[in-house]
């Protein structure tokens, strides 16, 4: 964790039964670990700003009583006048740095989400909602920001001030302030009852709230399938129902604190008129003077502010768990290692013992390799191939064989249940992930082109690479006639997704960013499904150059990409069942020879029905 995303000594488990005010505020307190001095600089400024408030009642009760005796006053008032505008600037800077505190502390806390997010092990992508995920950094953290800016330093200088506001009014008429003490006694059993509600409704509605986000994240992505399918009015039902559930959770959040600001408004009125009432009478009847009255009037009304601040503060602060909580979740994710660890039931010594073309290490092996998503149903049973620097090697099999499964263990988005993956002869698990990815490039199927110019997607991996270096990969992909066709060329933007690209184009651009990075290794998962016979040729050419530079594995459903691979494996039912040339496997795999004649393109005819 970074900074105060993580509170001190591990992390603070909010459990139903764990709801206290007092456990609330000590986890929004835990979140200010960095900004202590800033608090305490604010706190000092805010108590000073009360203390020159609760001086004014006093200093107006002495012009009362020296205007009744017909003494001079200006002094005064100047004195008043002075108490009110340093009173008025001193909070003012308290609020500022208080402002300012909470953006760092949502900084803080945004830094670390998102380094978090781009971290995790891809299993949580596929449990959580990518959606809900980013209302974690935008509208929870946001959230949280008014609690720690503001509620924190309200329930400290609220309950002083309140506290010397008390003091001073006992000193003045204790009669009078045990009927103001009783009407703030209420309104405080009304608010206890409230709170617990307030959170859960607050929780509700941030799920909501990420719920909606994530619904609509999925509807954009997917715009062109809803259009053509005439989805817009499902899935704006869908995401309205999200939306509707934010909108109750939310009318009754501030139902509650309607009912908890009222309470606290009725106490504060009711005692100001019992002091209006009784201490008038008591002035009349000549038991206190006319100044007594004025200053502890004033000392009721001033004591609003501090009662209504630290109520509310209590109400933000319970709001702001159920923020919180979903924060702290995210930020108690798994993340990918970032160091390399060596399993205790594996020899870090080991060395691949399958198929090798050349006498040296093969830039890429697996050796028994098993894995799956889910234990009740294993994807990969003990896959067993090589891939030797310099060669071209082929992935066939029928649809769901576990092909893209394999390039998914080979770029470390998971690790095998069993058996080995090397690189360059050495266990992928005495490896970082990062060292394993800096020999590996990938081109799959779902091709990523980022909004932003077309330099910006082909350098993406290579940022700081020079022109010559990006025209030789637009030559070897085949992109001289987009660069030409769109205007600005390469600085021309491509779209949210690469929308001014076709699908060909896009991939395209995904083989020369791929290729800037100058892989050890290439993977390819079928890299001419989207493109034309002449492109397709081309790429086919391109194919046997770069095999020429580093190793490369493709993922092939046609047999016009299979034909001149120096190896081709073939996969069943997450099985290696055969491995050869073409021919070699024309005549000796049963499969290969069906996937041949019924699946992949036949040399100079047309695609079959389906894909391998």
């Amino acid at each position: 964790m970074t900074g105060a995303a993580v509170p001190p000594g591990g992390r603070a488990e909010v459990t139903e039964g764990d709801r206290s005010t007092r456990t609330a505020v000590a986890t929004m307190y835990r979140l200010t670990a960095g900004h202590r001095s800033t608090i305490a600089v604010a706190t000092v400024l805010t108590l000073a700003a009360s203390a020159l408030g609760l001086a004014q009642p006093l200093v107006a009760k002495n012009v009362v009583d020296a205007t009744g005796r017909g003494q001079v006053v200006w002094p005064l008032l100047v004195l008043l006048g002075a108490l009110f505008i340093v009173e008025a600037a001193a909070g003012a800077v308290g609020r500022f740095i208080l402002q300012r505190m909470g953006e760092g502390v949502v900084r803080q806390l945004r830094h670390g989400l998102v380094g978090r997010l781009l971290r995790l092990e891809m299993r949580e992508y596929d449990r959580h909602r990518g959606g809900d995920l980013v209302s974690r950094v935008t509208a929870d953290s946001t959230l949280l920001r008014e609690v720690v800016s503001q509620s924190l330093v309200d329930l400290v200088t609220g309950s002083l001030v309140a506290a010397g506001a008390i003091i001073l009014m006992a000193w003045l008429d204790p009669l009078l302030l045990l009927l103001v003490a009783a009407t703030v006694a209420a309104a405080a059993v009304v608010v206890a009852s409230l709170l617990t509600g307030i959170r859960r409704a607050s929780e509700h509605m941030q799920n909501s709230v990420g719920a909606i986000a994530a619904d609509l994240e999925r509807a954009l992505v997917s715009l062109p399938m809803v259009r053509v399918h005439r989805a817009e009015e499902r899935e704006a039902a869908g995401i309205g129902a999200r939306v509707d559930a934010a909108y109750g959770a939310g009318v009754r959040t501030h139902k509650l604190a309607s009912f908890m600001n009222s309470a606290v408004e009725l106490a504060v009125q009711g005692s100001f008129l019992i002091v209006l009432v009784i201490g008038g009478l008591r002035v009349s009847s000549n038991a206190g003077s006319l100044g007594d009255l004025v200053a502890f009037l004033l000392y009721a009304s001033y004591l609003v502010l501090p009662l209504s601040s630290v109520f509310r503060a209590v109400g933000l602060v319970q709001r702001g768990m159920g923020a919180y909580q979903r924060i702290d979740d995210a930020l108690h994710l798994p993340v990918e290692p970032t160091a390399h660890r060596i399993p205790r039931d594996r020899t870090p010594t080991a060395r691949p013992t399958g198929p090798s073309h050349t006498p040296e290490h093969p830039a890429l092996a697996l050796q028994d390799v098993h894995f799956s998503y889910d234990p009740r149903r294993p994807v990969l049973r003990g896959v067993s191939f090589a891939v030797p620097h310099r060669r071209y090697v082929a992935l066939v099999g029928r649809s769901g064989a576990g092909k893209s499964t394999v390039f998914a263990l080979v770029a470390r988005f998971y690790e095998p249940d069993a058996g080995t993956v090397f690189f360059d002869g050495l266990p992928a698990a005495e490896l970082t992930r990062e060292a394993c990815r800096r020999r590996i490039a990938v081109v799959d199927q779902n091709t990523h082109v980022i909004h932003g110019t077309l330099r910006d997607n082909i350098a993406y991996a290579v940022p700081g690479a020079t022109e010559a270096e990006v025209r030789r990969v637009i030559e070897l992909a085949r992109l001289e006639e987009v660069v030409d066709r769109l205007p600005g060329g390469l600085s021309a933007v491509v779209g949210e997704r690469g929308s001014t690209l076709s699908g060909g184009e896009r991939q395209r651009v995904a083989l020369a960013r791929a290729l800037l990075a100058r892989p050890a290794l290439l993977l390819l998962d079928e890299p001419t499904s989207h493109l034309d016979a002449i492109n397709e040729s081309a790429l086919t050419t391109v194919m046997k150059d770069i095999a020429q530079e580093c190793a490369l594995l493709v993922i092939a459903h046609r047999l016009s990409t299979v034909q001149h691979a120096d190896h081709i494996v073939v996969l069943q039912d997450g099985r290696t069942v055969a491995g050869g040339r073409h021919e070699e496997l024309l005549s000796g795999s049963a499969l290969y020879r069906e996937l041949a004649e019924s699946q992949m393109l036949r040399p100079g005819g047309e695609p079959g029905g389906g894909t391998a």
